[in-house]
């Protein structure tokens, strides 16, 4: 025990190391989530750098695959950000007609899409390339902009 003038009683709290990262994954889940508050209907997409912000927002340091969808309105500000869809370490299932839905719902002008890769790893492979391929012609259906 130390010596304290007021007697209390120190001690050292443990946490197991699950609960530890269990309790930072949701003060970074919150922290996203205020952060998005903030920059909805306010911030102005206007070049890759901004996107590229806004989305590591939501993708970094996430263990799964997850997909984003940015929606943009004709001036390019943001109206909403989500994750559209969920995945696994190293793949997820990207359905353009579900991104077009949400896009119609939004009313949006645009949308950015993105996904992160857990491993590490930057550059797109030909799924990434060919899903974008899919998206862009779905959007195009609808005159919104990917």
């Amino acid at each position: 025990m130390l010596d304290n003038p007021a007697g209390l009683l120190w001690h050292r709290v443990v946490f197991p190391e699950e609960f530890e990262t269990d309790y930072e994954e949701r003060i970074l889940a919150e922290a996203r989530s205020i952060a998005q508050r903030r920059l909805s209907g306010r911030l102005h997409v206007r070049d890759p750098r901004a996107a590229r912000e806004l989305l590591m927002l939501r993708l970094l340091g996430n263990p799964e695959e997850l997909f984003a969808c940015v929606f943009l309105d004709s001036r390019h500000r943001v109206i909403a950000c989500e994750i559209l869809f969920r995945g696994s370490i190293d793949g997820c299932a990207v359905h353009p007609r579900v991104i077009a839905r949400y896009a119609l719902l939004h009313n949006a002008a645009a949308v950015i899409v993105a996904h992160n890769h857990p491993s590490g790893v930057c550059e797109p492979s030909e799924s990434d390339r060919r899903i974008t391929h899919q998206i862009r012609e779905t959007l195009s259906l609808f005159d919104v902009r990917l």
